[in-house]
């Protein structure tokens, strides 16, 4: 379980090196993360489509946890694109004002809402390019809808754990996501990619923190150039 996750035992240890080259090491911190967080998935809560949508575009800024908070409610009272457009923007800002930044997000979901009624039939496109579309959704926004509302894979979602940790791993040295998120799809088996965003994730918020990564306890230790142990 995750939550048991410790230091690894000398004898289970790899026989590589973090100085390794990083092509060498990836199928190593991949298996050993990945073995780390069986079942990591996306934290946010959603039934369809248009909910995975808008609580990605909620998620800017914000836990997880706070934005299930708000949508326990907030999928109630909106279940279509109308429904959103139907109330005054005020009263859509004061649904989602826990989750921050709510007066460019409720313009966001209003304008993405608008577009879905006018150019897809009040349905979520099912498409990279088409998704990018709309107000509010960038490449990660797209990637988790897509993975996630669909099952379809075509990228890796990169939020903040999953920068930190691509650079702090060796996984990359850039800071642009589309970049990182490049980098990681060379790096990681097609197969894997939408589930190891979410181990990242997992593990970001677990053990490698921002300010305070606990290296002692990191199973891939032995292999992180950045570790502190």
């Amino acid at each position: 379980m995750p939550g048991s996750i410790g230091a690894v035992p000398a004898a289970k240890r790899p026989v590589l090196s973090r100085d390794d080259p990083i092509g060498q090491r990836a199928p190593e911190v991949i298996r050993i993360l990945s073995d780390a967080y069986p079942g990591a998935t996306v934290a946010l809560n959603y039934s369809s489509p248009l909910e995975i949508l808008i609580a990605t575009i909620l998620s800017a800024q914000c836990t997880d946890v706070k934005v299930n908070e708000v949508t326990a409610t907030l999928f109630v009272k909106y279940r279509t694109p109308e429904d959103y457009l139907r109330v005054p923007e005020d009263e859509l800002r004061a649904d989602i004002k826990p989750t921050g930044f709510y007066n460019q997000k409720a313009a966001s979901i209003r304008a993405t809402c608008a577009r879905l009624i006018e150019v897809y039939d009040g349905q979520v496109p099912d498409t990279m390019e088409e998704l990018q579309t709309l107000r509010g959704v960038a490449r990660k926004t797209a990637n988790i809808v897509l993975a996630n509302g669909f099952g379809k894979v075509e990228g890796i979602p990169v939020d903040t754990h999953v920068k930190r940790l691509s650079n702090r791993i060796g996984f990359s040295v850039h800071t642009d996501p589309d970049k990182i998120e490049q980098d990681l799809m060379r790096l990681v088996p097609r197969e894997e990619w939408s589930p190891f965003s979410y181990v990242l994730i997992d593990h970001g918020r677990r053990i490698c923190q921002a300010k305070k990564p606990r290296c002692i306890e990191c199973p891939i230790e032995p292999l992180c150039p950045s570790s502190q142990a």
